[in-house]
């Protein structure tokens, strides 16, 4: 492989089993099997209810995290919908995102939206 390593994925689909078939299963297998170098998945609205709301899918965080897959989510998504405490204690990054998602695409990186 060359070029850029880096897969970032915009969660945004809070479908549960969208979310374990396609999110987590090509995440965590993207790092297992050495398709890309680096991914990051961002939880971006919705996602964010549904991560507070559903255990199994924190299970799923958790699976992706020690696969390395760096998960963070959207601030202002997870403040509005109450969720920021949950996703802090699974170890799950809030920021921001406006910025850095600008600067993703700018940059023409690879990004992957669901």
């Amino acid at each position: 492989m060359s070029g850029k390593n880096h897969l970032y994925v915009l969660w945004t689909n809070a479908d549960p089993v969208t979310s374990e078939k396609m999110v987590f299963m090509y995440t965590t297998n993207s790092l297992i099997r050495g398709w890309w170098e680096k991914v990051t998945l961002i939880i971006w609205g919705a996602t964010a209810k549904l991560v507070d709301d559903n255990p199994a899918i924190r299970e799923k965080i958790r699976e992706a995290q020690e696969a390395g897959v760096h998960v963070t989510a959207c601030k202002a998504c997870a403040d509005q919908l109450g969720a920021t405490e949950t996703l802090e204690k699974i170890n799950v990054e809030v920021k921001y995102w406006g910025p850095p998602l600008t600067e993703i695409l700018k940059n023409q990186e690879a990004i992957l939206t669901i």
